[in-house]
């Protein structure tokens, strides 16, 4: 499964229902979409200023993390964003695959060019 940060922001119409339903409640409803979806919620956190709860997640594909986007933005009570997480040892396995890449602007690197010379 792959692990997603969720940034959650409230409009009007979902502070309104926070303040009546109280945090412990959105938490529930939050960890109910994330398991109806085979996902698992790992944490979920308040919080004040641009956004206002986080939430770190297991979700099993990158259609779950969009069909749950698409279904909560689709409220109108509340935006989210999904960001999926990289581990290190993710990092580490980008790191050791080296495509040719050409910047705009740049000449084509000779063939056989070590990467980084010209």
């Amino acid at each position: 499964m792959a692990k997603y940060l969720i940034k959650i922001d409230y409009k009007t119409k979902g502070t309104k229902g926070l303040m009546k339903e109280g945090g412990s409640a959105r938490r529930t409803a939050v960890k109910q979409l994330i398991e109806g979806l085979g996902g698992k919620l790992d944490s979920f956190y308040y919080a004040y200023g641009d956004i206002d709860a986080y939430a770190i997640c297991d979700l099993p594909d990158a259609s779950a993390g969009i069909a749950l986007s698409l279904a909560v933005n689709a409220s109108g009570a509340v935006n989210i964003s999904t960001t999926p997480l990289i581990t290190p040892e993710e990092i580490d396995a980008a790191a050791r695959k080296v495509p040719s890449y050409r910047a705009p602007g740049e000449e084509a690197p000779a063939k056989g060019a070590a990467k980084g010379k010209k």
